[in-house]
């Protein structure tokens, strides 16, 4: 099997591999940024990069020399840099998972594995337990105990991963199954099918008459890290990445059957079974059956039509009503990718943006947007290049020379605003009235009470120039908790003042949460789809965003930027 070329998205996470491990090892530190660095420009290129590897162009981009250049051919052509193998070896499994404790970075990590010998989670544990790691220099009581509530988060969220990773293993490994040759038809099913925002694993689903050949192709992949099971229509396996992978194999005619069981929810499949139930029918993952005669679907569409029903999206089948409305001929019309015309929510060089404001607008072009907005960081987030009232003055500038180059593209400025923890709304009121329109944004001091938080938000939601709430309740997916707030009382405040709240799309987010749409929906509130995007490649992440609205039940009518242009100038003035 010929070698999966990298894209620059799989290039960049290798390179900072790469910056870990040397940093590890204990290597020169302007070895290591260089890696780091270098990571960061790859994931933000605007151009192909293997049209730049072919054209030899990548030592003309500043911060990539010749033998990083030289390294990124080779990620490009073969996966893996010949030079760092033997290093990755030397390095214990149980190392690289400690670094996904949330608070230990690579030094702390070298740290623990030199002084005590610490090569994995189990030790870890025991080592802050029992004091040892206290007594560390550089450590102390508070940081073991970080490490323990590290840990413990960790665990929590063990086998579990975001929708966006399992979307890229479904990419590299679902075609193999599709286009086999004995396959007449495929799909990826379960909660990934569903666009759960994590999921557990992946669940390929196969019509074929050959089930046997089909699953040991699928056992046999490269990227199949053990086999757990392989039986006469299922079979499942260990990818090298941790998640398990389960193919089923069923006749052609059980196909329609099988996909809707196996997409679930295990509490949709439930309700529908009584619903051919009372019919005098009976629904099964192998058919539709009025006593021993199955009544043939050809596909899913078919058998929501036998009952009487309207075709449910698989986001919607949560058991969440879904079923009485498709009885009544009432589901909305969902939301779609392409109904999207511009975003705001959106990073440049400019503050911690790793692309520049022309490159993002030619990013934006090609996906088709007919706006942009740019809302870098306030002044008060030093740590991300905050931007104070000089710098917004300049970036106007560049925003408005742009916008005379840019055909077919209109570039809007705003700014992500820091909520302060008394609610109040950074760099006040004078320069916020020049923009375009206002992102408020908590992000910092994370541990206030509900009672405060709530009133710290809705407080920012009061100020006449917040035009939208970002990522309304912090959290990032695997990671961290969002902040305690109470959501129906923010929400209420939002519809209250006319303050937009965000669906930010990036995969570490998709806040607000799915479940809370449809009540933002039902106050009057209108949601808005952001990226979040630091770089060219993130403006692709609203399409995450747009999964969440469909799970929420959202239409086009219900989100803001799929106004055209116009529209949302006039929306931004009122």
């Amino acid at each position: 099997m010929m070698k999966r070329i990298m894209d620059k998205a799989e290039i960049s996470r290798v390179l900072e591999e790469i910056g870990t491990l040397l940093e590890l090892k204990g290597e020169n530190p302007f070895k290591v940024r260089a890696y780091y660095n270098v990571a960061n420009i790859v994931g933000g290129l605007a151009e192909d990069i293997g049209a730049l590897i072919a054209e030899n162009r990548l030592t003309e981009i500043r911060g990539i020399g010749k033998n990083l250049a030289d390294h990124i051919t080779e990620l490009h052509r073969t996966g893996k840099i010949g030079e760092y193998e033997k290093m990755y070896a030397a390095i214990p499994g149980g190392v690289w998972e400690m670094l996904s404790i949330s608070g230990l970075g690579p030094k702390k990590v070298k740290v623990l594995w030199e002084k005590l010998k610490i090569t994995g989670i189990r030790e870890l544990r025991e080592a802050c337990e029992s004091g040892k790691v206290a007594r560390l220099e550089g450590f102390g009581k508070k940081t073991a105990q970080n490490i323990l509530a590290g840990i413990a988060q960790y665990e929590k969220h063990s086998g579990q991963f975001l929708w966006a990773a399992a979307s890229a293993v479904a990419q590299v490994i679902f075609p193999v199954i599709e286009k086999h040759p004995k396959v007449f038809q495929a799909e990826v099913a379960g909660s990934f099918r569903r666009r759960k925002e994590i999921v557990r694993d992946l669940d390929f689903l196969a019509a074929t008459d050959d089930p046997a050949g089909v699953m040991k192709a699928f056992v046999t992949l490269p990227q199949v890290e053990r086999v757990l099971a392989e039986g006469e229509t299922k079979a499942s396996v260990v990818l090298k990445s941790g998640m398990q992978v389960d193919l089923r194999c069923v006749k052609k005619q059980e196909f329609p059957f099988a996909l809707h069981y196996f997409t679930g929810s295990k509490e949709h499949n439930t309700h529908m079974r009584m619903l051919a139930k009372d019919r005098g029918w009976k629904l099964n993952e192998y058919g539709l059956f009025d006593g021993e005669k199955l009544l043939a679907c050809k596909d899913e569409s078919a058998l929501f039509s036998r009952l009487g029903m309207q075709y449910i999206p698989p986001e919607l089948r949560e058991e969440r009503g879904e079923i009485e409305a498709a009885l009544q001929k009432a589901l909305p019309d969902l939301i779609t990718e392409n109904e999207i015309r511009g975003v705001f929510h959106c990073h440049s060089t400019w503050s911690d943006g790793r692309a520049t404001l022309a490159q993002m607008a030619m990013g934006a072009k090609e996906l088709g947007f007919e706006y942009l907005g740019i809302a870098d960081h306030s002044q008060v987030a030093a740590y991300a290049g905050g931007l104070d009232t000089a710098k917004i003055k300049k970036q106007r500038k560049e925003i408005e020379a742009l916008n005379k180059k840019i055909p077919g593209l209109h570039i809007f400025q705003g700014l992500e605003a820091d909520i302060l923890p008394d609610g109040s709304v950074d760099m006040g009121d004078s320069i916020l009235g020049e923009l375009d329109y206002v992102v408020a944004s908590v992000h910092s001091k994370f541990k206030m009470s509900e009672k405060e938080m709530t009133a710290r938000i809705v407080k920012a939601v009061k100020n006449k120039r917040v035009t939208m709430l970002g990522h309304v309740t912090g959290r990032l997916l695997l990671e961290r908790e969002g902040y305690p707030v109470h959501l129906e009382t923010v929400i209420q405040a939002c519809a209250d003042y006319g303050v937009a709240i965000e669906i930010n799309a990036n995969p570490l987010r998709l806040d607000l949460d799915w479940r809370f749409c449809p009540m933002a929906k039902e106050k009057g509130v209108r949601l808005i789809i952001n990226p979040d995007a630091h770089s060219v490649e993130g403006l692709k992440d609203v399409r995450y965003g747009v999964a969440i609205a469909r799970k929420g039940w959202l239409t086009a009518k219900d989100i803001v930027n799929t106004k055209n242009l116009k529209e949302i100038k006039a929306w931004l003035k009122a």
